[in-house]
């Protein structure tokens, strides 16, 4: 709606106060602004408008107070909340950026955004396929998962995978690489339609609901009974613990998230990290900013799949900014099935 001329309101989403335990939907405000659609004068700046919000697990620890230094720096209470998008610039006084650009990187939670840095934002090179791609297949989701499968975990044709939560934005990609290199993949997720998916879309060789099973080490056993070379962790806890006990010699382990662990006011003890000395595991931590020069690489590999269709993906859209705080807490619900795209705008 328009307000004085050259002026539009803003509705933007707002993080209340520093969050313990699990997150709520009060724990972020719905407000209202106004923004000029000019850049101020002089200025670098980038003003874009907001197309797609991406949620991703790592924000909630962005939404936690401060304790210990981390590669994020905190949301900051009484401010917007910032994630990954994709975006339209509006104006722009950087000379790399003009109007009309797509653009994909961090930006608010709101309709419109000013960047005052718009050196980390990279305008969209292919538009052949959904812009919302560029929050999780062919954005940060997508060369996470690039990254921790073929450069930490060095796989080889024939090996055995794992991933944990295999249906999210990053599992579901690091399942199909695998098979597209030539290893037996598993994988588990917390309900049947998440495990039908990973079985009959994304081509896993088989699959497990992690909810339905009393005992994982004995689960794990049943789908590697020679056991597992390589792990993409992203939950971490009892299922870390019994991944341990099934891997191989020399089995390498990507942490790429611990997700069963973010809302924990005290954290689940890993009990058989002994298994790292006796069966020499390479277990390494990674985070996708350190890898940003890999993207184009990256992109233009990638792109090719998705043409070929030798890769497809599954989003979780839900329309309407006014929606993404309940979209982001069913993150850890596990109410998305594949990557939870909030959709601002159409253009």
């Amino acid at each position: 709606m328009a307000t004085e001329i050259g002026e539009m309101s803003n509705v933007r989403i707002v993080l209340k106060d520093y969050v313990v335990g699990y997150p709520k939907e009060e724990d972020m405000i719905i407000t209202s602004s106004t923004v000029r659609l000019k850049v101020p004068e002089g200025s670098t700046a980038v003003l874009v408008k907001n197309l797609y919000l991406s949620c991703d697990p790592y924000m909630r620890g962005r939404m936690s107070k401060p304790i210990t230094k981390s590669y994020t720096d905190s949301f900051t209470p009484g401010s917007v909340i910032i994630g990954y998008g994709v975006a339209k610039v509006v104006d722009s006084g950087h000379p790399d950026f003009s109007a009309g650009d797509l653009v994909s990187g961090v930006t608010g939670w709101e309709e419109y955004s000013l960047i005052t840095a718009p050196e980390g934002l990279t305008k969209i090179k292919y538009t052949d396929v959904p812009l919302s791609y560029y929050t999780g297949i062919l954005g940060m989701p997508g060369l996470t998962a690039y990254v921790g499968f073929h450069e930490i975990c060095s796989p080889k044709k024939g090996e055995t995978v794992y991933v944990s939560a295999a249906s999210g934005a990053v599992g579901q990609l690091v399942g199909q690489f695998a098979k597209l290199m030539g290893c037996y993949v598993v994988g588990s997720a917390g309900s049947e339609e998440k495990v039908n998916l990973l079985k009959n879309k994304f081509g896993f060789d088989d699959a497990f609901n992690y909810k339905e099973e009393k005992d994982l080490n004995a689960a794990l056993k049943r789908c590697f009974p020679d056991g597992i070379d390589i792990y993409f962790e992203n939950v971490g806890g009892r299922m870390l613990d019994a991944v341990l006990l099934n891997m191989k010699n020399h089995g390498r382990i990507a942490v790429c998230g611990l997700i069963s662990q973010y809302n924990l006011t005290q954290q689940e003890g890993v009990h058989n990290l002994f298994c790292v000395v006796t069966k020499r595991i390479r277990m390494q931590g990674f985070i996708e900013p350190d890898h940003k020069h890999l993207y184009p690489q990256f992109l233009e590999l990638v792109i090719q799949y998705i043409r070929e269709g030798k890769i497809v993906y599954v989003e979780d859209v839900i329309e309407g900014i006014e929606h993404a705080p309940s979209a982001l807490i069913g993150l850890f619900a596990g109410r998305n099935v594949g990557k939870q795209v909030v959709l601002i705008a159409r253009d």
